[in-house]
Parts: C-alpha cells; structure tokens; sequence
C-alpha cells in the first residue's frame, strides 16, 4: 500500500465525497473549524472520518507554522514563511479536495499526525 493513502473499507458514495471536498475547501478558507466540526459530527462515516482527521492534522500543523512565521517576521524571515505556508495550504487542500472528491483516500506529506 502507497504511504500517502489509508485504508478504507466500504464503499464510498457520493455524498461522502462531496463532505470529505468540502472538508477540504473548507480549511482553505476558515482553518480547523470545518475539519473540527466534521470529525466530530461524522463518526459514522470511515471516508469522511478519515479525511476529516487528515484536514485537521494539516490545519494544526499550519497553525503552528504560522505562529513560528509570525515570531520570525521580527528578523524579517518570517514574511517569506508567511507565504509559503499560505501558497502550501492552498495547495495542498485543493489537491486532497480533488483526490476526495473522486472516492480516493490521500495523505498529506509534512503533517504532524497528532490526531490519529
């Protein structure tokens, strides 16, 4: 089995796609809130509980990669990381909106896995 991908056992429908998509969509705009309110309301799901706790790692891990940008724009440095970590997250959410969107699992790289 790849790295980037997790296991999942049922069939996934339709509209569990499109909650995992907009999961996804979600933290581009509003951070953990999305991912948080669905790993807590949709435990019944195995797709959608997957990609909410993959959403919400990637949200806390760009939490605290903006934090650290933010003390570092002190030496000027951290504007640069500001940028990237923003470019990153769009990135990277449209990729795993896509990727959840057609049924398929995906796993972020660089994630703090603090959620499991």
């Amino acid at each position: 089995m790849d790295d980037n991908q997790f296991p999942v056992t049922t069939p996934v429908k339709s509209d569990s796609n499109t909650i995992a998509a907009l999961t996804w969509v979600g933290g581009i705009f509003f951070g953990f809130i999305p991912s948080l309110i669905v790993f807590l309301l949709k435990k019944d799901d195995p797709f959608v509980l997957e990609h909410a706790k993959e959403a919400l790692n990637w949200s806390i891990t760009v939490m605290i990669g903006y934090a650290i940008s933010a003390v570092l724009t002190v030496i000027l440095v951290g504007f640069l990381g500001i940028f990237l970590l923003g470019l990153a997250n769009v990135v990277f959410c449209i990729i795993a909106a896509i990727t959840a969107s057609k049924g398929e699992a995906y796993r972020l790289p660089y994630v703090l896995r603090l959620i499991k």
